[in-house]
């Protein structure tokens, strides 16, 4: 393996962790209905952890309103149970149909917590995350200069463009967080 190798294989890891990052931010409740708030969740369905966009059509009909929508309505309670438990502190009204779940708008403090989580969220699930890929891509570059498989310049080369790699997905992660910061944020 050649040190662009190396470098091509971090990119991949990169954008991996940045689109974990953003999925995850996705999850973060802003003042807006998204289906993104509970696409993800588990739900015991019929003793398998089943993620709910599996069970049911979720859609936003307007801002403040999710509808969830099972294929099986013998999966009501369930999913209730799965978003009574869930961190969103949203009671799930259903008519034996439908599941309705109405967003109370954001309070200035809960908006500001949000804020922090998502701060939070940045730091350790997306810079920490580039910080370990690029000191594991740093030590096989290292590895290679080693054992005689390139050579001292193209060692430092490598390193300065796995810098350059890990500095743009930082920039990127900033990004990310400044706008989901003012999504939050804006009233």
């Amino acid at each position: 393996m050649t040190a662009k190798e190396i470098l091509h294989s971090t990119e991949d890891k990169f954008k991996k962790t940045l689109e974990s990052l953003a999925r995850e931010f996705s999850e973060i409740r802003t003042g807006r209905a998204s289906p993104t708030l509970v696409e993800g969740m588990h739900v015991d369905y019929y003793g398998t952890p089943t993620l709910l966009k599996q069970l049911a059509s979720i859609s936003a009909p307007d801002a403040h309103l999710l509808v969830i929508q099972p294929w099986d309505i013998t999966a009501i309670p369930e999913i209730e149970k799965a978003i009574m438990k869930s961190n969103l502190g949203i009671n799930p009204s259903n008519d034996g149909k439908v599941i309705r779940l109405s967003l109370p708008p954001l309070s200035k403090e809960r908006r500001q917590e949000l804020a922090k989580v998502v701060h939070k969220m940045s730091e350790d699930e997306g810079r920490v995350s580039l910080r370990t890929i690029r000191r594991d891509a740093k030590e096989h570059i290292e590895k290679l200069e080693k054992d005689k498989i390139i050579s001292e310049d193209d060692k430092f080369r490598g390193i300065e463009e796995l810098q350059k790699l890990v500095d743009k997905y930082i920039a990127k992660i900033d990004e990310l967080l400044k706008n989901k910061e003012k999504e939050i944020l804006e009233f």
